[in-house]
């Protein structure tokens, strides 16, 4: 079978499906695992050369919905008559329902199914032991700095926070990205600030970048010292991957509830084995 992924985090779900073989091109901002560097590139997820894509001669795309902007690549694909599938994960459970949905277009609906049993249960365990914690911290997520975006209410960091035992300060929002201001950002007054700039990687990333702005001495999380600035691949791509990040922001607000973090993934070596 061959395999087109044009999104960073399909590529992600095909392989904790161990389809990497089968993979024959992805986007420019593909970047894990490390088997696909040396894939033909298709062009910026949000802008992908279709002719590329064509000629190739797919048996599956594999398209998204997660960043908007992305409607003319499978625009382009109808077009084309090429063979796709189009995902559009908001939430944990999302994610779950495309590990099957590949898994049964792909024949490996087994391993998608024993992927998904692990990922419940890590997903269960983070939920039981979060609803023990009495205190529970709020938490600003900073998707972007200028203007300001930030997850909403229907976002899976939204979960991701619940799960670490804290609470989104946006998570009321009805939607899946908030654009708001640093004003109404220090009125809320989280106790802890993440800062993850999609697409940007973090060493790129600086926590002056915060401290420069109006009103920081005000806010409870800069007084405290506790501006963190975490990997980008492990809380904005809507793949398995997304525990990593829940493990390390859960020990990070948590360390005398949660294991502390180690560098591993459960759910690839469950893959690899069956590789």
């Amino acid at each position: 079978m061959r395999i087109v992924s044009i999104c960073p985090s399909n590529t992600e779900l095909l392989a904790y499906l161990n389809l990497i073989p089968h993979v024959v091109g992805v986007d420019n901002y593909s970047d894990w695992p490390n088997e696909i560097r040396t894939l033909p590139r298709l062009g910026p997820d949000l802008s992908i050369d279709l002719d590329k894509v064509e000629a190739l001669r797919p048996d599956l795309v594999v398209a998204s919905l997660s960043v908007p902007g992305m409607e003319k690549n499978i625009e382009g694909l109808k077009e084309r008559g090429l063979p796709y599938i189009t995902l559009n994960p908001n939430s944990l459970e999302d994610i779950a329902d495309d590990l099957i949905t590949l898994g049964e277009l792909t024949d490996t609906k087994d391993l998608a199914e024993e992927i998904v049993k692990v990922y419940s249960e890590t997903i269960n365990f983070y939920r039981r032991e979060a609803k023990m914690i009495v205190s529970q911290p709020k938490v600003y997520w900073e998707w972007w700095p200028k203007p300001v975006f930030t997850p909403g209410g229907e976002n899976w960091l939204t979960e991701i926070t619940e799960l670490a035992g804290a609470k989104n300060v946006y998570g009321q929002y009805k939607k899946a990205s908030v654009q708001t201001t640093w004003d109404d950002v220090v009125e809320k007054q989280p106790d802890h600030i993440c800062m993850i700039w999609v697409g940007v990687d973090s060493h790129k990333v600086k926590p002056e970048f915060v401290l420069k702005r109006e009103n920081t001495d005000k806010m409870k999380a800069i007084a405290k010292g506790n501006i963190h600035v975490l990997e980008e691949p492990y809380f904005c791509r809507p793949s398995p991957r997304l525990l990593i990040g829940l493990r390390k922001v859960a020990a990070l607000l948590h360390p005398n509830v949660f294991p502390a973090f180690l560098d591993e993934d459960a759910l690839i070596k469950i893959a690899q084995k069956r590789g």
